[in-house]
């Protein structure tokens, strides 16, 4: 397979910044459905982290991350409680949901891409678990709030997760450095996302009724 660069100081400050967007889209989606503070921070949790641990555990990665660094568990139930003040400001809650849950989808597609390729999996394994990682958490809080999953609506979802892999995956060799490297996947695949969101850029659909004529 191509080879991926390790991971690198971009990358994980990248991190960070998206398990807190993650958390902060949790408590938004949280507060439509009227969920008390315990719930909000939960919710924020799963969110943040459930890609990542559904990720480990299908590759058989352990400890999970947020197992063995706890601080990961504290900051995503820390960014999802901050989140409660800062939404009451917030006028137009459906643009930052959706600015924040595409900065996870982004960051999470690269992190999941880097673990795969540190347990030296192959390209398609690679590209899956940057999917899943990036796709997974998303699904968890959609459901949890029993709305219709990010991931099965119609705008370019999983597909920018797939997109983004396999430019993290195959621009190494442009000869890059890490961090350009990092900081251009990033920028292609939250431009990528947020101009299918803007332009209602979608996959083509399947409809069959059942009706004969």
């Amino acid at each position: 397979m191509w080879n991926l660069p390790p991971a690198d100081t971009v990358l994980h400050l990248l991190s960070w910044v998206a398990l807190a967007a993650q958390a902060m889209t949790a408590a938004l989606a949280a507060g439509r459905r009227s969920m008390d503070w315990a719930g909000v921070c939960m919710l924020g949790c799963i969110t943040a982290l459930g890609g990542g641990t559904i990720r480990d555990v299908l590759l058989g990665h352990y400890p999970l991350l947020w197992v063995q660094s706890p601080s990961y568990l504290a900051l995503t139930a820390v960014a999802a409680f901050l989140a409660i003040p800062i939404a009451r400001m917030v006028h137009r809650l459906s643009g930052a949901f959706l600015v924040l849950d595409a900065i996870g989808l982004v960051v999470f597609t690269m992190a999941g891409c880097d673990v795969a390729w540190q347990m030296d999996d192959s390209l398609p394994i690679v590209i899956v678990a940057g999917m899943i990682t990036g796709c997974a958490g998303g699904v968890l809080r959609d459901i949890l709030c029993n709305d219709v999953p990010l991931l099965f609506r119609s705008e370019l979802y999983a597909s920018v997760s797939v997109v983004t892999g396999l430019f993290y995956a195959t621009a190494f060799g442009l000869k890059l450095t890490d961090e350009i490297w990092t900081v251009l996947t990033f920028v292609l695949g939250l431009s990528f996302r947020l101009l299918a969101i803007r332009f209602k850029w979608e996959m083509p659909k399947f409809v069959f009724s059942g009706e004969e004529h």
